[in-house]
């Protein structure tokens, strides 16, 4: 049997937010031809601080608005690296940047890749992005059931349901990305016991921030838009690499499949990542559709 949904997991309080020039007419017009129940949705996260000798370098975005009239739902997860700065301006600044695109409504896959570009260039210039870098994985629900995610990095997001596990993000891990890297001039590395890095620092490809490395790696996101149709998906899981470290995408499905509390099954997920010995900072993000 389910557990029973805490008040913990009930929707954050909506802001709020007016564009100057309402394009969002786009999106209504789908709507008009799509009149389906809408379900509920809730949302809970977790994380918790790594066994290795730094600070805490995860930063999270769990927040509801209103905009012009649509049901908006931001969810984002930006794992630090080498210093905490870059995931922390992120954390405050990357979704503004997104939504204030003017084309946001009309073409979203181009309006959030501008928006990783100009966030990156005000990071390397502002934000002590040479010394520093973070991944991301961010994802907006409009009305809850249109999801657009995009991610550089390692941090993941999966969609769970009947049909399965489906991951909507990519891995950008070097073994992977060998050839664009090396047709940027840089290399890959694999040395005995690790993992391979580009130019022998990095162990991704794409990352906001890393600027002695920027001619050799990009902050371009790989997006994607899915229609969440009704009663095909349970779970939205977002995650760092902490947790995807030691846990596959079924396997994180099948911790939480019987849970209702949002909340809850993002703490299971954790408590399970530490049980398998993950010694990385972890987060977590779970978005349950009821």
């Amino acid at each position: 049997m389910k557990k029973k949904r805490s008040k913990a997991t009930e929707d954050a309080a909506a802001a709020s937010h007016n564009n100057s020039k309402d394009e969002s007419h786009y999106l209504r017009e789908e709507e008009e031809e799509d009149r389906t129940e809408i379900p509920q949705v809730t949302h809970g996260y977790d994380l918790v601080k790594g066994k290795m000798d730094h600070g805490m370098e995860d930063y999270v975005v769990v927040e509801s608005r209103r905009i012009n009239g649509h049901d908006i739902r931001l969810y984002a997860i930006f794992d630090g690296h080498s210093g905490r700065d870059v995931a922390k301006y992120l954390q405050g600044h990357l979704f503004d940047k997104m939504l204030s695109q003017s084309d946001f409504w009309r073409n979203p896959e181009g309006a959030i890749k501008r928006a990783y570009k100009e966030m990156d260039d005000e990071i390397l210039e502002d934000v002590a992005g040479s010394r520093g870098g973070s991944t991301a994985v961010t994802a907006i629900l409009i009305d809850r059931k249109k999801l657009m995610v995009a991610n550089v990095g390692d941090s993941r997001a999966i969609l769970c349901g009947g049909d399965g596990v489906k991951q909507v993000t990519i891995d950008h891990e070097p073994n992977k990305e060998k050839q664009v890297v090396e047709s940027r001039g840089g290399f890959v590395s694999k040395k005995p016991g690790n993992v391979p890095r580009v130019d022998g620092q990095l162990a991704m490809t794409r990352a906001f921030g890393d600027g002695k490395l920027k001619e050799h790696i990009t902050s371009e996101p790989d997006v994607r838009i899915e229609i969440i149709e009704p009663n095909t998906v349970e779970f939205i899981i977002l995650a760092s690499d902490g947790l995807w470290k030691v846990m596959s995408n079924e396997e994180a499905f099948d911790e939480i499949r019987e849970y209702d509390d949002a909340q809850e099954a993002s703490q299971v997920l954790i408590k399970e990542a530490l049980a398998r010995g993950s010694r990385d900072d972890i987060s977590c993000i779970v978005v349950a559709f009821g």
